[in-house]
């Protein structure tokens, strides 16, 4: 005999206007079921019992059921009643798997996530991805973009735009990259883009076959590194010593590269500028093995020493470089647009790819940051943001200095937008990022951006966003975590031993080998673990 199930008790929310009988009766049982009110294996009333409950005719009520029993919602039992179906149509969608539908390159997209951002974080961190909101001229900003509202163009800005860009701002963008940072360009090569992760996801696109290789500094920037294997590519981790990337370990690693990805201006995390030997090198290997250079320059026109070296891009002479920065890194994160200098052969292709892919960037925002460039405001902004970075890096070094002796070592460096601090000896770097996330200092654990090299254990701070007050009170949250974490893991001892006067230099020529594989327990990304730092493109 058929298995009885517990009638259910059924109540119904009122009809609402203008739906017929039949209508409100299905909607209702079916949110019921949906919404566990009736849950699997309950027994209906019958027809006829829910036919007066209801005031409504048998056949409405049939009608109802029917409908309930064709599309997998209830189970009719002849001899026995009407039941909630175990296995409902509307779970079954809900518990498939995207993964199971995806395509290769999607599953490859959907494997390789963009570190957690925390936009409601307050500034008293050392995020990487904020450039000092606080000195930003927005009253200026706005003006200009009122002014442009008021002016006979503003119908033309409404129109469609060029998938490469604004043309003046284009123009605007060359000259002043060509001024600033010695690069060798004319207006037609500049691409507006969304930021630097966009501007490499359109070279990947348009360069790399699955597969392919790619040089990558190790360490380096984990979300080009997760973009490129998106991408479908072999990325290969070549080490960075004091002179920026190590080519000729990259000769013997992996000679036919595509693609490299580098940091020359400033090395991403490190700090240092590749020297002038290394880059000549660099580009000898790119013509010699038929090979592009992405030069990511995030950090070229925040210097403030005077002794930055000109863009590597302007020591090509074989068309093999495609320069990229990002104005959302200099001005404000919302911002969102970069641009990319691409070789004369790219500019068509790049321009029907965008064209497809995204149509073109918001015009408004780049007239306006075309008047702010024309008017002498962003150079008279990235003069103010490099001495504000210099305040910064002074304020993260004396504060170091006076709250973590024997627990954590800012070496003497070059003024970067962000700087690496070495942990004392047998600190466990992923605890100590751990529980200093937790009270709210925000930094990166440098081992979430290797690749295959192991390094000493070490933070990574971002200088932008917080002033000196801020960061005196970052260095002393994390004085008192290190200190909490050196009684627990050496004793009373373990706070007396002295982090080893030592500079980024000494670290990186330790013996041990530079592709050391990176022990499994190291953290391999920041965003397995509360609290983590954002790095933005």
């Amino acid at each position: 005999m058929p298995k009885q199930g517990t009638t259910a008790p059924f109540v119904l929310r009122p009809r609402p206007a203008g739906t017929t009988l039949h209508s409100w009766l299905y909607q209702e049982i079916r949110a019921a079921i949906l919404e566990s009110r009736l849950a699997p294996g309950l027994k209906l009333p019958a027809r006829k019992a829910l036919a007066r409950q209801c005031r409504v005719s048998l056949g409405t009520v049939t009608e109802a059921y029917d409908r309930l029993v064709k599309l997998g919602y209830l189970d009719a039992r002849e001899g026995s009643g009407t039941y909630v179906r175990a296995t409902l149509p509307d779970a079954t969608l809900e518990s498939s798997s995207p993964r199971r539908v995806l395509s290769a390159r999607g599953r490859l997209l959907a494997a390789q996530s963009f570190p957690k951002l925390f936009p409601t974080r307050s500034v008293g961190t050392f995020r990487l991805d904020r450039p000092a909101p606080d000195v930003f001229p927005i009253e200026t900003w706005n003006r200009l973009a009122c002014r442009r509202g008021r002016r006979g163009r503003s119908l033309e800005l409404l129109a469609h735009g060029d998938p490469l860009g604004f043309p003046p701002l284009r123009a605007a963008l060359a000259a002043y990259v060509s001024r600033a940072r010695g690069v060798r360009c004319e207006p037609e090569q500049v691409v507006v883009t969304s930021g630097t992760q966009h501007s490499l996801d359109l070279v990947s696109r348009l360069l790399l076959d699955p597969g392919d290789q790619v040089w990558m500094e190790d360490p380096g920037y984990a979300p080009a590194t997760s973009l490129l294997r998106s991408h479908g590519a072999q990325v290969v981790g070549i080490p960075v010593d004091s002179q920026g990337l190590d080519c000729a370990a990259g000769r013997l690693r992996c000679p036919r590269a595509r693609l490299a990805f580098v940091t020359p201006g400033g090395q991403f995390p490190l700090g240092m500028p590749m020297s002038h030997e290394r880059r000549l090198k660099l580009l000898h290997w790119a013509a010699e093995a038929g090979a592009w250079i992405f030069e990511d320059d995030y950090d070229g026109l925040l210097r403030s020493d005077g002794r930055h070296q000109q863009a590597l891009q302007g020591l090509d002479r074989a068309g093999c470089v495609i320069y990229s920065n990002s104005l959302s890194r200099m001005l404000f994160s919302s911002l969102r647009l970069g641009f990319l200098i691409l070789p004369h052969a790219f500019i068509e292709p790049a321009a029907a790819a965008l064209s497809i892919t995204q149509r073109y960037q918001p015009t408004t925002d780049q007239d306006t940051l075309t008047d702010f460039i024309a008017q002498g405001h962003f150079e008279r902004h990235m003069q103010r943001m490099c001495e504000l970075y210099t305040e910064r890096h002074r304020a993260l070094m004396a504060a170091g200095r006076a709250e973590l002796d024997g627990l954590l070592q800012f070496p003497d460096s070059q003024v970067s937008s962000q700087v690496v601090g070495w942990l004392a000896p047998d600190t466990k770097e992923a605890e100590a990022w751990r529980r200093a996330a937790a009270r709210d200092v925000d930094t990166v654990a440098l081992a979430s951006l290797t690749i295959e090299r192991a390094m000493p254990a070490a933070l990574v701070f971002g200088i932008g966003a917080a002033d000196a007050r801020a960061i005196r009170t970052g260095i002393r949250r994390l004085g008192r975590v290190l200190r909490v974490l050196a009684w627990q893991t050496k004793g009373a001892r373990g706070i007396q031993q002295k982090v080893p006067v030592r500079s980024t230099d000494d670290v990186l020529q330790q013996k041990r080998s530079p592709m050391e594989r990176r022990p499994r327990s190291d953290p391999r990304s920041p965003s397995t673990a509360p609290g983590r730092s954002a790095l933005s493109g």
